[in-house]
């Protein structure tokens, strides 16, 4: 109930819900095709055009909301996969131990130490076509391995519980054991670690989409940007074809953000508990109450 009540949480869902609402309907709503061109060039925002139009008369607001789908498809997706693998991976290497510990654990630190936007480029620039599913694969194939470190400490930890003992002296079979007695006690970090990648995978894809390495053809964000920058839009003063891009990666960040804090305060007990200290403190200020700071000397 205290995750779900947070404000942070509460504020972080309701904007994320605003961005999946507008990625499943943006297409159908777009007043405009966004790729059509117009005769109104480079024309701050108005009426007709609520975000202006690039130099070529395009609909900056058609852009942006048909753009949005492909960023969220890519971040979910990517998070989705890469969530799955870290957990495979992380939490079987600290449940079984041995051999297998040392074999995952190899292969998650090599992955860790690849450098992920790098390789991401390198496997997007020599694909033909590359669509927001094999962006979405690339980005997962290389962000798995923290989580499935952070995975594999907490596993370590659990499987020593007494409870796994005792599900494991009563003859439960591993995967049972893994599945039951301590994945359940994983879900706010696996969700937290989710909520991470996603942020990764949608900065990257953006990232991609700005430097002209993803497919230009395929609307999101980071085209927008790509675009407005070839064609000098802040030298000429059109600011209206990069800020709303720009704006809504921000928005987007920091409601995931915001969702992960939560998420840490939630699995966190210090911090929930600085946080209701805090709070109790600043009710007893605004009713009147004035802490005192007592001294030696005044015992008396």
């Amino acid at each position: 109930m205290r995750f779900r009540v947070n404000p942070k949480t509460g504020t972080g869902l309701g904007v994320l819900g605003f961005f999946v609402l507008i990625a499943a309907i943006g297409p159908w709503i777009a007043p405009y095709d966004p790729s059509a061109m117009g005769p109104d060039l480079l024309r701050p925002p108005s009426m007709r055009h609520p975000f202006g139009t690039t130099q070529t008369g395009q609909d900056v607001f058609s852009q942006i909301l048909v753009g949005t789908r492909g960023v969220l498809v890519v971040g979910l997706v990517a998070g989705l996969i890469a969530t799955v693998l870290s957990v495979v991976v992380g939490v079987t290497a600290g449940f079984l131990g041995g051999t297998a510990d040392e074999v995952l654990s190899a292969l998650s630190n090599v992955f860790l130490v690849v450098p992920a936007l790098p390789l991401i480029i390198i496997v997007v620039s020599f694909l033909p076509d590359a669509s927001d599913l094999v962006i979405a694969l690339a980005i997962s194939a290389t962000g798995w391995a923290w989580g499935a470190r952070v995975l594999r400490a907490q596993t370590l930890s659990l499987r020593q519980r007494d409870h796994v003992e005792a599900a494991r002296a009563t003859g439960e079979h591993t995967w049972r054991l893994i599945v039951f007695e301590v994945m359940p006690n994983l879900t706010a970090v696996i969700a937290s670690g989710f909520v991470g990648t996603v942020i990764f995978a949608v900065l990257s894809e953006i990232t991609l989409s700005f430097i002209g390495v993803a497919n230009i053809s395929n609307w999101n964000w980071g085209t927008v940007l790509f675009w407005a920058q070839n064609n000098q839009a802040l030298a000429q003063g059109a600011w209206w074809w990069f800020v709303p891009a720009g704006l809504s990666i921000a928005l987007l960040g920091t409601a995931l953000s915001l969702i992960n804090f939560g998420i840490d305060e939630f699995v966190n007990p210090r911090l929930r508990t600085s946080g209701r200290v805090r709070g109790e403190k600043g009710a007893r200020t605004r009713a009147g109450f004035t802490p005192v700071v007592r001294t030696g000397g005044d015992r008396s």
